[in-house]
């Protein structure tokens, strides 16, 4: 996105005005941004088992299911940043590249779920974290689910991140 004000809506700037679309840049999603989401996960995940348990007297359970779905999440990311780089990096074969409108939706899904994936990785592993040392008949199979869980979000957040990168161009389109 370009900060630069479109000479078709401030007619008080002596710009000429010209059809060229504005240029934009969009960043990468920042380290501080992922870290950020990670923490806030990491608090609200340790906080959830003390909160639960003063509410309704005992701690949620982590299942195979939402492990598996993350997984699933991870390997369409994955997939999904291997299509892009494929289509955008592509040289002289003759077929179609991938449209812009298609790079800026697939950046978009992975600036999105990098930092769901931060947050919901932080989430697992402080949920995870909090069941060490309490003796309990099912903390060890709610730390390995959340564990599991984690890595899943965190594969997530690395797949949306090949998927950023695969969206960058070197230069203007052709």
């Amino acid at each position: 996105m370009s900060r630069d004000p479109d000479p078709r809506l401030d007619p008080d700037e002596d710009r000429p005005d010209d059809d060229r679309p504005p240029e934009g840049r969009i960043k990468t999603t920042p380290p501080g941004a992922l870290v950020g989401f990670g923490v806030a996960g990491l608090v609200v995940g340790w906080v959830l088992r003390l909160v639960t348990i003063a509410i309704r007297g005992y701690a949620p359970t982590v299942g195979w299911l939402p492990v598996l779905a993350l997984f699933l999440v991870a390997a369409i990311i994955g997939y999904v940043a291997y299509v892009t780089h494929r289509d955008v990096h592509r040289r002289g074969d003759g077929r179609a590249r991938l449209e812009p409108h298609q790079a800026v939706n697939r950046l978009v899904l992975a600036k999105a779920c990098g930092l769901a994936g931060a947050a919901v990785a932080g989430g697992y592993f402080g949920f995870a974290l909090s069941w060490v040392g309490v003796a309990s008949h099912l903390a060890g199979q709610r730390i390995v689910h959340s564990v599991l869980a984690g890595v899943a979000a965190l594969l997530i957040m690395v797949g949306s991140l090949l998927l950023e990168r695969a969206c960058r161009v070197s230069g203007p389109p052709k």
